[in-house]
């Protein structure tokens, strides 16, 4: 916004975007599928998966409360922090609908709020294939959108498949005593994705403007087999399997990203 927005108190509109990152694998053998499974429980543990959201929070400039993590059995993690609001006042431009940093220190005023993520490995012995599903959520209230944060977190995981949920709620006052719903222009999610994220993806949008509502799906456009295969790749498969199971890793894709099963 242009011109500076005079509040009574503070700003206690709340943010929060929710995504999920789908990572796809083809696991021919019990074997294979237990090693991806084990791979993925080692790659994304508690330990990185805190690394990776103190990161988030030194991006949209907060300081860390508390930590709460844990690693599951057999598999699976999570990770909680609290955030509060830092110092520094924020600058301008943190307040523009823009991409933010894949990995920067910006400052921002923040109230209390959270950063929490959950992980879900998993496999399927009919079709053999195995799906890594991350469940992030970032949550602020005060200027900035959380939104600053998604070109990170989109490029610090394997992400074939990017479910993106925006909503802004409640109000805040200015000195007249009228309410806000929102602070920032927004009209597109696609704006806070850098040039080679929205080059790299497809996207679609369900906006709901009038409930500051903002929705995006993105999906992979460029698919090499090889990248979705666990073990020894396609090398000892014929044309035929490499056809088959190039059919069955596409449908799993197009069956999430749509959110429906597929004849």
């Amino acid at each position: 916004m242009n011109n500076k927005l005079r509040l009574h108190g503070f700003n206690n509109l709340t943010k929060s975007l929710s995504f999920n990152i789908y990572d796809i694998c083809y696991t021919q053998t019990e074997k294979e599928r237990q090693e991806y499974i084990e791979y993925i429980d080692e790659l994304y543990s508690a330990e990185r998966l805190t690394k990776i959201l103190t990161d988030v929070v030194d991006i949209i400039g907060a300081n860390v409360l508390n930590i709460a993590r844990q690693d599951y059995d057999p598999q699976g993690a999570s990770v909680t922090i609290l955030i509060a609001e830092h110092e520094v006042p924020p600058n301008e431009e943190l307040m523009e609908e823009a991409p933010g940093p894949l990995k920067d220190s910006v400052v921002a005023h923040l109230d209390k709020s959270h950063v929490t993520v959950h992980t879900y490995p998993e496999s399927h012995p009919h079709g053999g294939i195995s799906t890594f599903r991350v469940d992030i959520d970032v949550s602020t209230c005060g200027l900035i959108s959380p939104l600053k944060a998604l070109n990170y977190l989109i490029h610090s995981f394997d992400s074939d498949i990017v479910t993106c949920d925006y909503r802004v709620r409640g109000f805040t006052r200015d000195v007249d005593g009228v309410k806000h719903y929102i602070d920032h222009d927004i009209n597109s999610i696609q704006n806070y994705l850098s040039e080679d994220t929205q080059n790299a993806y497809q996207m679609i949008d369900v906006n709901v403007y009038q409930e500051n509502t903002f929705h995006t799906k993105m999906i992979l456009k460029d698919f090499e087999l090889d990248n979705y295969l666990f073990g020894e790749g396609s090398r000892n498969m014929s044309q035929q399997e490499r056809v088959t199971v190039e059919e069955k890793v596409r449908k799993e894709m197009l069956e999430i990203f749509y959110s429906r099963n597929m004849p």
